[in-house]
């Protein structure tokens, strides 16, 4: 999982509503943009934060990238309610606890080839066998199977109501079964689905798109994108106020006034910034410790200060755009009392990848200071720093983590999260009431109870002290004045689509 990219963080479907706005990029208008004297469209110029880390491999976090611009799609995708929405399946159902049926429309691989229930199969079977494993299918076991001329059959070891829903990570997009050509790794080059198709990567520079005239959902109106990796967050500000860029996206706060208010758009989402404490060694295995330091962090200060408005003050693990957590929230269950700092010196980290990460650690560490606490910072890149925190070698880490990225599921950043067996503990917490908790949320397929039993677990970890949320994030897109149809996605997954022109 990676935290710092519009991926994991950067990370199970019945229909759950989360939110509004239609993120979904299939089934637009097919008419063009008009372009200078060609009718053909203009190209768009967008420049993204990070650049491929895994060779544009679909099963990490390179998975964000490619359906950000448009590339990858799966067989489901996000309603206007976080509810799994037709994409290449234009409809499913469910035969007993373990299979589900998606019935494919008609669609074609950029390759030329079709959409089949045999290479979608192919395609899931891949994606299954990944090492490590997507996140979508973290502790799922699945197999896909060509049913027929339309159907696929996806069957599960153990029930999975979520299904539809995991379905539309980006990370279980649908390719060509051209992709798997090289045994050493997945090429989605020419050989996805979107209404863009990559014809050129420059490396971690940039890439080149061409709109894909035969996408199932229609023309895009922008004939082609020309994307560039900008990692300095001020040079992509430049770059759009100097009409270098129509889009450049995660524009820091730091630069947000820069821009002409025209150009800027900020949409909440499902990033929650937060505080984790090493919960398993060190200081903080103590639930007094944490209880201690917990309480000595003021998180009003990080929405109005530190992000300069462009946030939400903290509720809990999930914030104010999944709408429909904050009637469900309960307090905080089992918190221990708050003891006295042990007077040891704490290990802090984070990562500078989002600019303002290193500010609010060093806000931290001066609260935990005031608070008697002894500590010492430590700020890298984040693939740098990554394998250290899921070792359990800091005793605390500030983290942005968007909840519902791999899913959509409330649940599984839970699991993943704070279960003693989570792929993505960076707290190291092992509780049995927590897992309990977790675990009941996770076999309950009706929609309303769902979701109160994530409210519940979600009280139960607040209540362990193993994490401190600290802000709700709003994303800061910069958009050109002559562009229109941006997707602003809470989740992220979605950038540019068939209705995105200039």
């Amino acid at each position: 999982m990676r935290s710092h990219r519009p991926s994991r963080l950067l990370a199970p479907f019945l229909l759950v509503p989360l939110i509004a706005g239609c993120f979904a990029s299939g089934g637009g208008d097919d008419s063009g943009a008009g372009g200078e004297g060609s009718g053909d469209g203009d190209r768009l110029r967008v420049a993204l934060a990070f650049p491929p880390a895994e060779n544009l491999s679909p099963y990490g976090a390179d998975a964000t990238l490619l359906s950000r611009l448009g590339v990858t799609e799966g067989l489901t995708a996000l309603d206007a309610n976080g509810s799994a929405a037709p994409a290449l399946a234009e409809s499913w159902r469910r035969d007993g606890e373990k299979t589900w049926e998606f019935t494919l429309r008609d669609a074609t691989f950029q390759d030329g080839s079709d959409v089949t229930p045999a290479a979608v199969a192919e395609s899931l079977t891949h994606a299954t066998d990944a090492k490590p494993a997507p996140a979508a299918l973290a502790g799922v076991t699945l197999s896909a199977k060509a049913q027929g001329e339309r159907v696929v059959r996806i069957t599960t070891a153990e029930p999975d109501p979520v299904l539809p829903l995991r379905l539309s990570s980006p990370s279980l997009a649908v390719l060509s079964g051209k992709a798997y050509a090289d045994k050493n790794r997945v090429d989605p080059v020419g050989h996805a689905t979107g209404p863009f198709e990559l014809t050129k990567v420059n490396g971690a520079t940039s890439a080149t798109l061409d709109r894909f005239d035969d996408y199932w959902g229609g023309r895009a109106q922008a004939s082609g994108i020309d994307a560039r990796f900008i990692a300095d967050g001020t040079a992509r500000a430049n770059a759009l106020r100097t009409g270098e860029l129509d889009i450049a996206e995660a524009v820091p706060v730091s630069q947000a006034a820069t821009l002409d208010e025209k150009t800027r758009r900020d949409t909440a989402t499902t990033r929650t910034t937060s505080l984790l404490f090493n919960a398993s060694s060190g200081a903080f295995k103590d639930a007094g410790q944490r209880a201690a330091a917990r309480a000595a962090v003021d998180t009003s200060v990080f929405a109005k200060d530190v992000y300069e408005g462009y946030a939400d003050p903290s509720a809990g693990i999930y914030g104010p755009a999944v709408t429909w957590a904050e009637g469900k929230r309960t307090a905080p269950a089992g918190r221990a009392e708050a003891e006295k700092p042990g007077g040891a010196t704490v290990n802090l980290a984070t990562y500078d990848n989002r600019p303002e990460l290193p500010e609010v650690a060093q806000v931290v560490k001066q609260q935990l200071e005031k608070a008697g606490f002894k500590v010492k910072l430590t700020v890298r890149e984040y693939s740098r720093l990554e394998g250290d925190a899921l070792a359990g070698k800091f005793d605390a880490f500030v983290l942005a983590r968007n909840t519902l990225l791999d899913t959509g599921d409330p649940v599984a950043v839970l699991a993943s999260d704070y279960t003693c067996d989570g792929g993505f503990n960076i707290a190291q917490l092992c509780d049995k009431d927590v897992d309990r908790a977790v675990g009941e949320a996770e076999k309950i397929a009706d929609t309303a109870k769902r979701q109160d039993a994530a409210m519940a677990a979600e009280a139960r970890i607040l209540g362990s002290d193993a994490v401190v949320p600290l802000v709700h994030q709003r994303i800061i897109t910069g958009v050109a004045d002559s562009v229109q149809g941006v997707i602003l996605d809470p989740y992220e997954r979605t950038l540019v689509g068939t209705g995105t022109r200039r």
